[in-house]
């Protein structure tokens, strides 16, 4: 898994108490540890706006930053299932907007021809993943961008998708077992 940021928890559970007494850089010190991991989830999920939903994120985050309980990493998870549920509106309004316009428009982010080629070229390894995780159905994908991207345990990915830690951690090992396969199946075609 990747480090979620360069910051360990034990500053970050410190940093979460300074920011919920006020301090402005200990907030800052948060943004900074999550925000870079909630735009390359939300960048995956909605490229042409995650800019937007990061900053309705960040604001659901500082109404209830006072009355949080829990350390940093229960924030992470809280931060990215705000994010989750940011994404499902985003496209809920979408579409509709699109049925009412009936326009021609893609929903999806469009899938470069040849990934391997983009992920040697010019992608780092978080964006690799995101490139990656496309070519799954939508349970597998959403459950590796989590653990991967975002950094969360299974528990945490378990509570917000609304499924047992057992459950995760399947989905997890298809999604790697299916993308292992894919690799395999490349190499002897090239």
């Amino acid at each position: 898994m990747l480090a979620p940021s360069p910051v360990d928890s034990v500053d970050l559970t410190a940093a979460l108490a300074d920011a919920q007494r006020g301090d402005q850089w200990a907030m800052a010190l948060l943004f900074r540890a999550f925000q870079p991991p909630l735009l390359r989830y939300l960048r995956h999920h909605a490229p042409d706006t995650a800019e937007d939903l990061a900053a309705e994120c960040w604001l659901a985050a500082s109404k209830v930053l006072a009355t949080f309980e829990g350390d940093a990493e229960d924030l992470r998870a809280w931060l990215f299932g705000v994010a989750r549920n940011q994404v499902a509106d985003h496209h809920r309004t979408r579409q509709r907007r699109l049925r009412l316009a009936r326009a021609g428009e893609p929903v999806g982010p469009a899938i470069p021809l040849d990934p391997a080629e983009a992920v040697v070229e010019t992608l780092s390894a978080t964006e690799a993943v995101e490139l990656l995780v496309r070519s799954l159905p939508r349970d597998q994908s959403e459950v590796v961008l989590l653990r991967v991207v975002a950094g969360l345990s299974v528990e945490q990915v378990a509570t917000i998708l609304g499924k047992s830690p057992g459950s995760i951690r399947v989905v997890q090992h298809r999604a790697l077992r299916r993308l292992a396969k894919t690799w395999q199946q490349e190499a002897v075609t090239r």
